[in-house]
């Protein structure tokens, strides 16, 4: 089983549009409702493949009852930690030529007792899991240093920790010895403080962060691909997707299907890439099940061309 954390959910309410333009009246061709946050995407992959998981978030208001409802009908384990804030919601809009625009709430202040529940429910179900994957922002006002004991708990546990986050909270994370980080291109390079060009530049920067403590670094790449950097070496790979229609949610499936596949070395890999692509192929942040998987567009390189340059980004 892997147990799943999230301390910022979120409904994500996503619209398919013809043109996203300023100013504007724009009528939404379609409109889907789905449970929103890294962690809970995590589960919600899981689940869709046939793999136990777990889901522990907190939740308030109307918009929280509505997450656990969603959640529910898609046959997620949840522990709910109720909290007097409200859950936030987020919006995506989405035009074909595969160009995402998000709008996103910063989400409900987690008061010091409510995270201390939640460092509860965490602990008391880490203890039957495989893995634990922190993901996703912290709430407005929880210091980074409480995300790091959390972190630091786990792994004094004894627990295999994967987190997926950013700035501050990601670097404590990494200081706290977790088993794996997965951050995006943007977000490696924050934490190294320099630009990556190239994946020469992915590949240094990976093994930075693993010199500050973590295991391994899977740095997804969008068009790029992913780059898994651990003990082994290194290898990249990549899953072209011919009509993509949202990246919401498609480092999170990765990152799930890379836990799913064992989480070490190329084969992991390629399964996690062959998740991500099947989430960009689909609308708004649904998550891929096996009929949405295309493994064999995956293409592994154990021993990559460092010097490629990365596409642009934006």
């Amino acid at each position: 089983m892997i147990l799943t954390v999230t301390l910022n959910p979120s409904l994500d309410r996503a619209m398919q549009i013809d043109r996203l333009a300023r100013g504007e009246v724009i009528r939404a061709d379609s409109a889907h409702l789905d449970p929103g946050g890294k962690g809970v995407n995590v589960s919600r992959a899981l689940l869709a493949n046939g793999v136990p998981s777990r889901a522990v978030l907190p939740v308030g208001g109307e918009e929280g009852s509505q997450l656990v409802r969603l959640l529910g009908s898609e046959g997620v384990d949840l522990l709910a930690v109720p909290i007097a804030g409200r859950t936030r919601s987020n919006i995506t809009l989405a035009e074909p030529d595969g160009t995402v625009t998000k709008i996103n709430e910063s989400g409900p202040v987690l008061t010091g007792p409510e995270f201390t529940e939640v460092t509860a429910a965490v602990l008391a179900a880490a203890g039957s899991a495989d893995w634990v994957v922190a993901a996703g922002t912290l709430p407005p006002g929880l210091p980074v240093a409480a995300f790091g004991d959390l972190c630091a708990l786990l792994v004094g546990a004894g627990v295999r920790l994967a987190v997926d986050t950013s700035g501050p909270a990601l670097r404590a994370a990494v200081e706290a010895g977790v088993a794996l980080v997965k951050p995006n291109r943007e977000e490696l390079a924050e934490a190294v403080g320099s630009p990556l060009r190239s994946l020469g530049d992915v590949v240094d920067a990976a093994g930075q962060v693993r010199s500050w403590g973590a295991g391994a670094v899977l740095a997804s790449l969008g068009a790029d691909g992913a780059v898994l950097v651990d003990a082994d070496g290194v290898v990249t790979g990549e899953s072209p997707v011919t009509q993509p229609k949202s990246t919401v949610g498609a480092g999170d499936a990765l990152l799930a299907g890379f836990l799913a596949a064992g989480a070490r070395g190329p084969d992991a890999l390629a399964e996690g890439l062959a998740w991500g692509a099947a989430a960009v192929s689909l609308p708004g942040s649904r998550m891929p099940g096996p009929g949405d998987l295309l493994r064999n567009s995956v293409r592994l390189h154990p021993r990559p061309d460092l010097v490629r340059p990365l596409l642009p980004q934006g």
